[in-house]
């Protein structure tokens, strides 16, 4: 089973993590954000509902994402574009596009205010 953990993340662990997996360490497959703020700008309420719908499940063309998300293609399609912009869809050959993990597990801590 494929799991990505989603997190926050500074350049400096994102390198180090970079660097261990070119030594062959295994770290985990990872989908990094620089802050909380982008995590949820970018996985909005709609957008973990396409995750939803794809973990798991293959490739899928974008209208078959909207048929299992009950949403409009043009609305999906825009969704999807910005997963992929941001690294967490993959596009396919075919067009289609790929969540290609069986398994999501989100990371990050809350600290108080200072």
């Amino acid at each position: 089973m494929r799991t990505v953990t989603l997190g926050i993340s500074s350049l400096q662990e994102t390198r180090r993590r970079a660097a261990a997996a070119f030594r062959g360490e295994h770290v985990g497959e990872f989908i990094s954000f620089a802050s909380v703020d982008l995590l949820w700008r970018v996985l909005t309420t709609k957008r973990w509902d396409i995750l939803r719908a794809m973990t798991g499940q293959g490739e899928m063309a974008i209208r078959e994402v909207a048929r299992r998300v009950g949403r409009d293609v043009k609305a999906v399609h825009g969704d999807v574009q910005a997963l992929l912009s941001a690294g967490v869809l993959d596009r396919t050959e075919s067009g289609h596009v790929l969540f290609p993990y069986d398994a999501v597990h989100v990371d990050f801590t809350l600290r108080k205010a200072l």
